[in-house]
């Protein structure tokens, strides 16, 4: 029979979720915070969040696998659409802070990319200082890329991939290299160990109190975060029943131990108080700071000059700056407009106004684009002008990225037994047979998303830092908020049409 679709295999399976979870900037991020501590709860994030959820959604996936609207139309088809409608709003507000975060923090692989280096606490513009500089920057970029995606130039997005090829080589030129610096160092680390300790304490001491520990739970979720864009690829696997539990339990294996190994790895070339422990560094330009020290540290290790050193630091940096500058690049021109329009299209027209539904030539929802620009924009422009230094803006935004990305999945998770109750759906895939385990491990898993999430927010309180619990906790509040006033007037309309 012509046309016939070839399925996809295991390895292709294993290899489509390597590469949609995993995330070398996630292990800088880590090693910045916890130290080889944060080993621990990258381990716990994959057996209790990753494995388990990536199990549910592929069961949402398979039933669901005729609707258009993504993980709203699991909701809806699980706990009705007044609720799928208010927790696919909080998703895409995960989408529309990934968007504020990044704007800001795409102009430091820019800069690492031009100059070698992160030069943008330097930068300044009409009497702004530089987080307000880049802040403007920020929205500047916001509006260029909505300008020309309005208009359906997609292209660019194109780019992104080829910005993918070169962050995974990141990752190959980090594991050769430490590993070139372990030999010629004969074993010895730069950041020690000294027993379990080194893998329990954190060196970093925002990280010594128990709340501040346990809240680095929410990045080690941040890291597995993705897993439901794999429900729909159900319907394409070769056997799947088989297929996709093992393609799930061995990714997980992997992808557990190359963060892992990864995090351990940055020990090799970078002692975490003399490169990490100081002010120039921020969660903005980690990845570029550590693959700086790494360049420097291998020339360290053949006992080359120190400008030639310096020249190897400057390298690597570049190389890092170019890759994850394209890949911003490329990821922009697709998230600004692709989870909108999914949502938009994939729920019920009812509940947005008129204007907001309509696609122009391009085929784009234009004006609800705009909206969501002017919405990133004012919510940068909040944060940049609060008075805030590099170092806090960089953790405000991280920290909202990971609250808002992970809220999501209280939805997701929470309504997985209400989706096993119906008894009207075909479910060519099912690994959750039994009724109390499956309940069980929803328990657990909410359990630890609302303790994660709960502690990331209690955190800033109990330091005072009252911006940053602010900005942390305001995401899925305000557009949970934003999802009910589109229900309540959308209701009042259908009233007064009626």
């Amino acid at each position: 029979m012509a046309g016939k679709q070839k399925k996809i295999g295991l390895i292709s399976l294993i290899l489509m979720v390597f590469s949609t979870i995993y995330g070398l900037a996630n292990t800088t991020v880590a090693y910045d915070q916890m130290g080889y501590a944060s080993i621990f709860w990258y381990i716990l994030a994959a057996l209790v969040f990753f494995l388990p959820s990536g199990l549910m959604f592929a069961e949402y996936g398979s039933a669901f696998k005729e609707a258009k609207g993504g993980i709203y139309s699991w909701l809806a088809g699980s706990i009705g659409e007044k609720w799928a409608f208010i927790g696919t709003f909080i998703w895409l507000s995960s989408w529309i802070i990934w968007l504020m975060s990044t704007a800001s923090k795409v102009w430091i692989p820019f800069s690492a990319m031009l100059f070698g280096k992160d030069m943008t606490a330097t930068w300044t513009f009409l009497g702004l200082n530089p987080t307000e500089t880049i802040g403007l920057l920020g929205i500047l970029w916001i509006i260029f890329v909505t300008f020309f995606a309005s208009r359906g130039i997609d292209s660019i997005a194109r780019v992104g991939s080829l910005g993918g090829t070169l962050v995974l080589l990141m990752t190959v030129v980090l594991f050769i290299t430490s590993f070139v610096i372990l030999f010629k160092n004969g074993g010895q680390l730069a950041q020690p160990v000294h027993g379990i300790q080194s893998f329990v304490n954190s060196p970093n001491p925002q990280f010594s109190s128990n709340i501040a520990i346990l809240s680095f739970f929410v990045y080690a979720v941040f890291a597995y975060a993705g897993s439901e864009s794999l429900g729909g690829v159900i319907d394409q696997l070769h056997k799947p029943e088989k297929t996709f539990p093992r393609g799930i339990i061995i990714a997980t294996i992997i992808i557990t131990f190359s963060y892992s190994i990864s995090i351990f790895l940055w020990g090799i070339s970078a002692n975490w108080h003399q490169v990490l422990g100081n002010s120039s560094t921020n969660l903005g330009n980690i990845t570029y700071v550590l693959m700086s020290n790494l360049g420097y540290s291998l020339g360290k290790s053949f006992s080359l000059s120190a400008s030639t050193c310096a020249v190897l630091a400057s390298g690597f940096t570049r190389f890092a700056g170019l890759g994850m500058f394209i890949a911003y690049m490329g990821s922009f021109f697709v998230l600004i407009y692709s989870p909108l329009k999914s949502f938009i299209l994939g729920s019920e027209k009812r509940f947005w106004p008129k204007k907001m539904t309509e696609l122009n030539k391009a085929g784009m929802p234009a004006f609800s684009m705009w909206i969501q620009a002017a919405v990133v924009c004012v919510m940068i422009l909040l944060i940049t002008f609060g008075g805030s230094g590099a170092n806090a803006f960089y953790v405000i935004l991280t920290d909202m990225g990971n609250i808002s990305t992970t809220f999501p999945y209280l939805f997701l998770i929470g309504a997985f037994p209400f989706f096993k109750k119906r008894t009207d759906l075909q479910r060519p895939f099912e690994i959750y047979t039994n009724k109390f385990l499956t309940n069980l491990i929803v328990v657990i898993v909410l359990a630890v998303l609302v303790l994660g999430i709960g502690f990331s927010a209690l955190q800033p309180i109990m330091d005072k830092d009252y911006v940053t619990a602010f900005w942390t906790i305001i995401g899925p509040i305000f557009f949970g908020f934003v999802a009910w006033l589109f229900l309540v007037f959308s209701n009042k309309r259908r009233t007064k049409q009626n």
